[in-house]
């Protein structure tokens, strides 16, 4: 079980309450490496949907509260002065995206113990030293699916239909799983960040819940007043073949075009006017033992943008939603019969003049007493029921194997 036994020392905070954790050192998302296994815990703050506000202001007020002011990121990053914090983790859902997009939440938590939002701000702590000693008892079950493959691929032809009504252009669709465990899921999510290309991999815990992360995929960085955003769109096998049929594909081609398009138009909102551009386009990168295709998207921030105005631009990430944005969440919201928990959020570091969060696909979560993946794709209308459900189904493997010890 998670609760009271993990060496983070997951802790309860209310909704705004801030608690001070010396001595918790983690391995945060995005962290900078000279600050990787040399983090202790100065303060927190969750929020959950049901507390009300937004959670987008709470982050930057919470941050600003704690040496960390963000609400102005065209300031160059300060020097780091060992006397302050050092920067925070920052996750929020994507549920809580949905609610700063002005879209439905979606279907109910299949973890409910995970917050919405936490923001865990660090200091320097000494360098964490391996634990000694052998392993402890590790047991996971068997992922049970919250829908059958035919339900899953019932949800691609009801998108299809959708589209050929003029209704959505394309929406992801989002499947999840949950087993049951024995034993401390800590080292089991630490795995995740060792899969191959995981950008984002890391862990980060509360009380009563963990979240691994091994995302590949960039939602929005900020650094040097620079916006970058990174959308993967478009999978097959990492083999040669895999590579030249993803190359080929105008399916998974066009797919990729419409959420680089959406991507454009969430950071010219934030954005010098005139200054988006594609910088690369459909690049086909691996992860594990998938090729990818990805594209860069940059440009210049816009005066006086603050961390707030971030958020509600580029949550919920466009790669996972569809296009347009709200049409496909509204969508999303009658199809999943699932919540989305730790999945298809935003997990990653803050810190002045510097921003670089995750978008969390390739994650798990592990709550009291089970431990949760999710998986999906962009539906459009060339897609393939079966093939839709056969690609979520490659994406998740990597991610139980790793979760299980295999």
């Amino acid at each position: 079980m998670v609760r009271g036994k993990s060496t983070e020392r997951m802790r309860k905070v209310g909704p705004y309450g801030v608690e001070t954790l010396p001595q918790v050192l983690v391995d945060a998302p995005a962290a900078p490496p000279g600050c990787r296994g040399a983090l202790v815990e100065r303060a927190r703050l969750q929020w959950r949907r049901s507390d009300g506000g937004d959670p987008a202001a709470l982050a930057e007020e919470f941050l600003a509260a704690h040496g960390l002011p963000l609400h102005d990121l065209t300031r160059p990053a300060p020097t780091h002065h060992a006397t302050g914090a050092c920067g925070a983790a920052l996750y929020l859902s994507a549920a809580a995206g949905a609610l700063l997009a002005g879209a439905p939440a979606g279907a109910p938590d299949p973890a409910p113990a995970l917050p919405d939002l936490a923001v865990v701000v660090y200091d320097h702590g000494p360098t964490r030293a391996t634990p000694p000693g052998p392993p402890a008892p590790w047991w996971l079950g068997e992922f049970t699916e919250s829908w059958t493959p035919r339900q899953h691929a019932d949800a691609v032809d009801a998108v299809r239909a959708a589209i050929g009504r003029g209704d959505v252009y394309q929406t992801n669709l989002v499947g999840h799983a949950a087993a049951r465990y024995t034993g401390d899921p800590l080292p089991a999510l630490s795995r995740l960040g060792a899969l191959p290309g995981a950008r984002y991999g890391g862990v980060l815990t509360g009380d009563g819940w963990a979240i691994g992360c091994a995302s590949p995929e960039t939602l929005v960085e900020v650094t040097d007043g620079q916006l970058t955003t990174r959308p993967i769109k478009g999978t097959r096998p990492a083999t040669a073949a895999g590579r030249a049929e993803l190359l080929a594909s105008a399916k998974e081609r066009a797919e990729h075009i419409m959420i680089v398009d959406l991507e454009r138009n969430d950071l010219a909102r934030i954005a010098r006017t005139g200054s988006v551009r594609v910088d690369e386009l459909f690049a086909v990168r691996r992860w594990c033992d998938l090729w990818q295709a990805e594209s860069t998207v940059r440009a210049a921030v816009a005066d006086g943008l603050g961390l707030a105005d971030l958020l509600r631009a580029t949550c919920p990430g466009g790669s996972v939603t569809g296009a347009p944005k709200l049409a496909a969440l509204t969508q999303i919201d009658a199809l999943e019969p699932v919540g989305r928990g730790a999945s298809m959020g935003a997990l990653g570091w803050v810190a002045p003049g510097h921003v670089d969060l995750g978008l969390t696909i390739r994650t798990a979560a592990a709550d009291g007493e089970r431990l949760h993946t999710w998986a999906g794709g962009g539906i459009t209308w060339d897609s393939d029921p079966a093939a839709e459900v056969a690609e979520a189904a490659a994406k998740t493997a990597p991610v139980r194997a790793t979760l299980a010890g295999r």
